[in-house]
C-alpha cells in the first residue's frame, strides 16, 4: 500500500463554472498569459485568460473540432500541433485551417489519441488507448521531422502520465487502466529510451467499487495524467481518488492532495511565476449520486504552491 508521508488539502479555487464533460491535456501559455485544455467528449479544445488572484472566471473561447481531441501543444512559430482521433494537425490560428501532419496508425473504431506534450527537445509525443479497455493494445508515438509516427513503448490499455524529469533523462508514462507508472532513463539527443521501470504500482479499483460506499474512502483511485515540478517531484491525477500523488524522484510517494472531484484528470502549473497548481476534471460517465454531492465535477481548478512547475515545452516546428 502506497502510504505519503503527508497529506495535503489545498485551498482550490474553481476557475470555470461550466463543466466540460472530460476535461483534459491543460498547458499555460507563458506569452499569453492563457490556460489552454481539451474537452474529449466535448470534441472542442478551450482557452481563457486566468486572474493573477484566481478570484473569478474569465471568458472561455472554445473550438470545435468534430473529432475528439486527445492533447495539444504550443509551437515556437505560433499556434499549436493536436492530436485527435483521426490523426496529428498543425494549426496556426485559433479556430483556423488544420494541415494534417500525421494520419493516426490504428482502427481509429477502437483506438485515439489521449494523453501527450513535447518532450524538452520541442518533439511532440503522444498516447493511444484501447476504448474496449479489454486488450493492453495503447502505444506511445514520437513524431518524427519526417512525419512518421514512432513507437516508442507499448502494452497499455489507457495511455497518460506523460513527462520529463527537469533534467529531460527520466521520461514518465502511465497505464490508467493497470493502474501502473512506468519510467525509463532518456537520451535527449537520440530519442532512446533505456532501464524501463515501475516507478509506482497502485491497488487495482475493486470490482464493487461505487461513489459513496467504503471502497470510495480507501480507494487510491488510478494514475491519470501528470506534471512535474522543477525540484523533479511528480504530480499524478488520481482519478476517481478524490487526490493528486506527488511522488519524489527516487519513486517515494511524499504526499497525497485532496481535490474538489472525485475525478482530477491532469494537473500543470500556471501563472507567471509557475506557481498556481491547475487540474482539470470530469463529469463524464459519473453517476447520479456523485454529480449531486458534486457539482463542479467537470470544472477547471487551481491552487497556489511554493514549489514552480516546469513550463510548458513547445513543438519545434
Amino acid at each position: 500500500m502506497i502510504t505519503p508521508s503527508q497529506l495535503i488539502r489545498p485551498n482550490w479555487q474553481r476557475l470555470t463554472s461550466k463543466p466540460d464533460g472530460l476535461g483534459e491535456s491543460p498547458f499555460w501559455h507563458p506569452e499569453e498569459n492563457c490556460l489552454y485544455w481539451v474537452d474529449i467528449p466535448g470534441q472542442r479544445l478551450r482557452r481563457m485568460a486566468v486572474s493573477a488572484d484566481l478570484s473569478c472566471e474569465q471568458k472561455v473561447e472554445n473550438w470545435s473540432l468534430g473529432e475528439e481531441p486527445g492533447c495539444f501543444a504550443p509551437a515556437t512559430q505560433g499556434g499549436w500541433v493536436i492530436a485527435t482521433r483521426s490523426g496529428v494537425y498543425r494549426a496556426h490560428t485559433w479556430g483556423g485551417p488544420k494541415r494534417l501532419l500525421a494520419a493516426a496508425p490504428y482502427d481509429t473504431a477502437k483506438l485515439r489519441f489521449n494523453d501527450g506534450k513535447c518532450d524538452p527537445a520541442g518533439r511532440f509525443w503522444m498516447g493511444s488507448m484501447f476504448e474496449p479497455r479489454n486488450q493492453d493494445a495503447a502505444v506511445l508515438y514520437a513524431l518524427q521531422v519526417d512525419g512518421r509516427l514512432e513507437a516508442k513503448a507499448d502494452h497499455a490499455t489507457v495511455a497518460n502520465g506523460l513527462a520529463w524529469s527537469p533534467d529531460g533523462r527520466t521520461l514518465y508514462w502511465s497505464d490508467t487502466g493497470a493502474h501502473c507508472i512506468r519510467a525509463w532513463d532518456y537520451d535527449l539527443h537520440t530519442q532512446t529510451m533505456s532501464r524501463e521501470r515501475v516507478f509506482a504500482q497502485f491497488p487495482l479499483k475493486p470490482k464493487d467499487w461505487a461513489y459513496g460506499s467504503a471502497n470510495a474512502q480507501t480507494y487510491l483511485g488510478r494514475p491519470d495524467g501528470a506534471a512535474v515540478d522543477t525540484e523533479g517531484f511528480y504530480y499524478a491525477a488520481m482519478y476517481e481518488g478524490h487526490r493528486l500523488a506527488k511522488f519524489a524522484p527516487d519513486g517515494r510517494c511524499v504526499a497525497f492532495i485532496e481535490t474538489p472531484v472525485q475525478c482530477p484528470t491532469m494537473p500543470c502549473f500556471g501563472g507567471e511565476d509557475l506557481r498556481t497548481l491547475i487540474i482539470t476534471t470530469s463529469a463524464h460517465g459519473r453517476s447520479l449520486d456523485e454529480l449531486q454531492a458534486l457539482p463542479d465535477s467537470g470544472c477547471v481548478f487551481a491552487t497556489r504552491v511554493d514549489t514552480p512547475g516546469l513550463p510548458v515545452s513547445f513543438f519545434n516546428n
